[in-house]
């Protein structure tokens, strides 16, 4: 029970790496507020299996992209909750297959108000009622590292929000809150079988540790980040991909 008492709020937690990280905060015994944008069965089954475990959840809906809803739902669940020990900004979208030169500006502009301006707002929002060396977690991708051809809106924004947490990190060491990232590899989500699903099964001979990530693998480093057990930690990119970036 590493988080007992605790609470916190997930972006995009209907499925998914979300949905993954909220349950495992949950079986550690936090509270969780679920943000999701669309699927609101997949959000309420969610909060579902939270309650299951003797734990509360609360469901907000808001396109983490919407600064006005954003604010709505900080404000709400805040207010059910108390306040937050632990902050994930999650939610993601991935970027079509083009050049740059073929990109269309708008469909650019959507993936980085999803991938970097999302993850700014709720940054912005959720410090303001982060508890006592409350912590912020922010899901990015080993895309920012690897920057592969034909995917420029996705890594750019990643790569942006990397930056983001180590400002972050350097703005609230004073007050003892901590701020560190994960980046994800080729993890079995909606978005990661799309791609495996256009790249062929190959893909997997090219991670060293020879299997697909799970969102479990990203939740039990999320649990580790949130917990005191990475009291010292903070600025970090934890990279959790089985060895394709070394």
């Amino acid at each position: 029970m590493k988080l007992s008492g605790r609470t916190a709020i997930v972006t995009g937690a209907s499925r998914g790496i979300g949905r993954g990280i909220a349950l495992a905060f949950a079986r550690e015994g936090a509270d969780v507020a679920i943000n999701y944008r669309r699927d609101e069965a997949a959000a309420q089954a969610t909060a579902e299996e939270i309650r299951a475990l003797g734990r509360r959840a609360e469901v907000h809906r808001a396109d983490v992209a919407d600064p006005a809803a954003m604010a709505t739902m900080f404000e709400a669940a805040a207010s059910a909750l108390g306040g937050f020990d632990v902050v994930v900004a999650n939610s993601g979208v991935a970027s079509r297959t083009a050049t740059v030169v073929d990109t269309e500006y708008d469909y650019w502009k959507r993936v980085v108000d999803v991938d970097l301006n999302g993850v700014f707002l709720t940054c912005k929002l959720g410090v303001p009622h982060l508890r006592e060396r409350g912590n912020v977690i922010v899901i990015s991708s080993i895309g920012a590292d690897l920057c592969a051809p034909f995917g420029a809106p996705y890594y750019v924004a990643k790569a942006g929000a990397n930056a983001l947490v180590k400002v972050l990190a350097k703005e609230l060491a004073a007050a003892k809150k901590r701020v560190n990232c994960i980046a994800p590899g080729m993890i079995a989500t909606d978005m990661g079988n799309k791609l495996v699903a256009a790249l062929g099964q190959g893909i997997v001979s090219t991670i060293p540790l020879g299997r697909i990530g799970q969102p479990e693998d990203v939740a039990a480093a999320a649990v580790f980040l949130a917990s005191d057990d990475a009291s010292w930690i903070t600025g970090k990119i934890l990279r959790v991909d089985g060895g394709v970036f070394m």
